[in-house]
């Protein structure tokens, strides 16, 4: 019987996010995967499995998650993460994967399971959905992601502002992530679009060091890494306007 790898998405930070299906797949796997920093320190992916898994389950593994700059560093490291993963799908029937937010939205386990499928023939790979940040920001914050017709369009800012920019000139809603280390240009592009007014942004949702902010707030300073945006368009329309 082939090994399954199973990545599981386990929401932005907060443990009761998790979906059922979630909870199920962590508990059933042979052992749970969750990636950390070559720093060591505990990760929000292992923070949240902990709530539902032993610890004696638990694998960390370690990926270059905060290198950018050095490719060759980055490479060298997802490909030891990637044999140390084949390792354990060699020795267990199932490995689950826990990944924060959702699987297919940009997660690291994408790229692993490409690895994967080259290191072990035959693989099973399956995902579970989980909660996006933008979702579980649209709900702590009370704005409306979309209304009727209006398009949505999801912008990592590590891509650069211009894209950001860009989205922000177009209809519908933008949500930006990853953009704390760029605050200053996300502030300047929400002025020139016109989109400062009703846009809000969160970190650590979920966490004790939540923050939800208004985006008119922004001032330049350096945010959280995974600092999520969401700048709604301008509805005039009244209830029902776009429907």
């Amino acid at each position: 019987m082939s090994s399954r790898l199973i990545g599981v998405g386990v929401g932005p930070g907060d443990p009761e996010l998790v979906t059922v299906k979630g909870v199920n797949a962590l508990r059933s796997a042979d052992v749970v995967v969750v990636p950390v920093m070559d720093t060591g320190e505990r990760g929000r992916a292992e923070a949240t499995v902990s709530h539902y898994v032993p610890a004696e389950k638990i694998v960390r593994v370690v990926f270059a998650l905060n290198e950018r700059t050095d490719r060759a560093r980055r490479e060298a490291a997802w490909d030891a993460a990637g044999e140390r993963v084949a390792g354990l799908l060699r020795a267990h029937g199932s490995v689950a994967f826990a990944t924060i937010g959702d699987p297919n939205v940009y997660s690291t386990f994408t790229y692993l399971a490409q690895t994967i499928a080259e290191l072990v023939p035959g693989v099973a790979v399956e995902t579970v959905p989980g909660i996006t940040a933008m979702q579980d920001l649209a709900a702590r914050s009370g704005a409306v992601l979309t209304e009727g017709t209006e398009p949505l369009t999801l912008v990592p800012v590590t891509a650069g502002s211009a894209v950001l920019k860009e989205a922000l000139a177009g209809p519908g809603t933008v949500v930006a992530y990853k953009f704390g280390r760029q605050a200053a240009e996300v502030a300047e592009a929400l002025t020139e679009t016109g989109r400062l007014a009703d846009a809000v942004w969160g970190s650590a949702l979920g966490l004790p060091e939540e923050s939800v902010r208004p985006a008119a707030e922004l001032d330049g300073s350096p945010l959280p890494y995974l600092s999520t945006l969401i700048a709604p368009p301008r509805r005039d329309g009244g209830r029902g306007g776009k429907l």
